[in-house]
């Protein structure tokens, strides 16, 4: 990929016209200046994570073609547009041995109010598949009514559905996943292993491993918040949601091995939010891998350029070393 090119160029590209209005889900990217910047600039100015490099890797799943995969059909978009874009983007690797290790599912973070496919989906994916793991990336709900955290476990039951019954069908390893989340997306990879929130109360098994990256893990410490934003995030009120299961810290009994990374500098989410959930598991006696950074703030994504560059590895070697060490 040039990186000389602007976003806009890479943004109109047809082939990837499915997934481009979701760049970043819910932002109007063309009446932004990013638009006409190159991911050269953007890099440089505003992103962590190798753009070119997962614009690369889309393009090429977009030209093999079977990679853009709506969870709701039209019927069920009906009154209902937020489920609309909706979807799984399918980037399989190209190692021969990919379908026999678990895929990822990559959730991209945003505050709940955005999807950050463009830094923490795509450059990141690319990465996963150069290490061999085959991946798909969710593009969940936003907005709409309220209870979202219900609806976004929803789009999770759905896209590993869909990985299960139709991308993976046949195989050894159909149910066999690691998640992925970013900030947000950290939060809800966390919620999904709450057995009264996710995998246990959709019916689908848990997964082999999860990858925490700066998440949001508490809404007792630091969180900001509107009147009438709990009952939109949690369809009850504050106080009732942080003495909950939506507290995943203090609910972490049916978690997995976890791998989690972040910046000790991160500005947006407090790293003691990373520290709780490692204490928590320690507590519990599940695995885990708390690695924190001197530097790289809040959205490094890949961990390009920065010192947290190398942790997509580090964590895949770390679930590997773990499934070795029980087979011996």
């Amino acid at each position: 990929m040039d990186m000389n090119k602007t976003l806009g160029e890479c943004l109109s590209d047809p082939r990837i016209a499915p997934i481009a209005g979701d760049a970043i889900r819910c932002m109007d990217l063309k009446s932004e200046p990013m638009w006409d910047k190159t991911l050269l600039q953007l890099r440089e100015e505003h992103f962590g994570g190798d753009l070119a490099r997962g614009f690369d890797r889309l393009f090429a799943a977009a030209e093999a073609g079977g990679w853009y995969f709506p969870l709701y059909t039209e019927e069920e978009c009906a009154g209902k547009p937020d489920r609309r874009g909706v979807s799984v983007v399918w980037l399989p690797s190209e190692d021969e041995k990919a379908g026999e290790r678990p895929y990822i599912l990559l959730v991209p973070g945003g505050g709940f109010v955005n999807v950050w496919n463009l830094t923490e989906g795509w450059p990141v994916a690319a990465q996963f598949n150069g290490l061999g793991y085959d991946v798909a990336i969710l593009t969940y709900q936003v907005t709409g009514e309220d209870g979202l955290l219900a609806r976004e476990m929803e789009d999770f039951a759905r896209g590993i559905r869909l990985v299960r019954d139709s991308l993976r069908r046949g195989s050894a390893n159909a149910d066999r996943y690691i998640t992925c989340g970013f900030s947000a997306g950290g939060y809800l990879v966390c919620l999904w292993n709450v057995t009264d929130r996710g995998y246990a109360l959709h019916g689908l098994p848990g997964p082999q491993a999860c990858f925490p990256i700066y998440p949001v893990v508490t809404w007792k410490r630091d969180i900001r918040y509107e009147p009438g934003y709990s009952e939109w995030l949690f369809d009850c009120d504050m106080d009732t949601a942080v003495n909950s299961t939506f507290e995943v810290a203090a609910h972490a009994e049916g978690f997995p091995p976890c791998a989690i990374f972040l910046a000790g500098d991160d500005e947006l989410v407090n790293p003691e939010n990373s520290r709780m959930l490692a204490r928590a598991l320690g507590a519990l006696g599940i695995p885990c891998r708390l690695e924190v950074g001197p530097q790289g703030g809040h959205g490094f994504a890949d961990g390009t350029g920065m010192c947290m560059a190398g942790w997509t590895e580090r964590a895949v070697r770390w679930y590997e070393g773990l499934t070795a060490a029980k087979e011996d």
